[in-house]
């Protein structure tokens, strides 16, 4: 099934995550993977959904997204024509022995050091799901003890902002 990218601005408003994650649940989607943040105007919030679903159930879902009270604008970002990251933070056993080869590791996927303990190091990586997998499966060896990672936080390329026209919509609605 292919997985499709939505960038959903809403009102920052109390429920509005609910309303949306339910509407997805209640059309039997998955959603892969879920970030929601404030954006430069204050009273819009982005919610990024990645959802592996066909493209006629997803467009039927798009539409009724819209109908939301609090949905100010939808747009599905093209992999090629947007700028895709995820955040991973992972903790790694890496004891005297082997702690040098798993700093080599780190830096060769340009991901940092945010804690050090006698027998572990955690490390913070920023990417595609792509280098992330990478990232892990070259950590496996050492030892994975644990993996927090974010949803999927994406932007269009180039100057237009999706923001520009919601907030003078919502202003012009009130």
């Amino acid at each position: 099934m292919p997985r499709h990218t939505l960038s959903v601005l809403v009102e920052n408003t109390p429920g509005v995550l609910t309303r949306v994650a339910g509407l997805f649940a209640r059309r039997a989607f998955n959603i892969h993977s879920l970030a929601v943040g404030p954006t430069e105007h204050e009273s819009i919030s982005r919610m990024t959904v990645v959802v592996d679903a066909d493209a006629l159930p997803l467009e039927q879902v798009t539409k009724q997204l819209n109908k939301l009270v609090n949905v100010l604008k939808i747009v599905e970002l093209d992999p090629e024509a947007s700028v895709q990251r995820e955040l991973l933070m992972v903790k790694v056993k890496a004891d005297d022995a082997s702690r040098t080869a798993v700093l080599q590791v780190v830096e060769l996927f340009r991901a940092h050091v945010v804690d050090v303990a006698p027998d572990s190091v955690t490390i913070e990586a920023v990417g595609g799901e792509q280098k992330l997998d990478a990232l892990l499966a070259a950590l496996a060896p050492y030892g994975v003890k644990e993996i927090v990672q974010s949803g999927a936080v994406a932007i269009a390329r180039g100057p237009r902002s999706l923001t520009d026209k919601a907030e003078r919509t919502l202003r012009s609605d009130r």
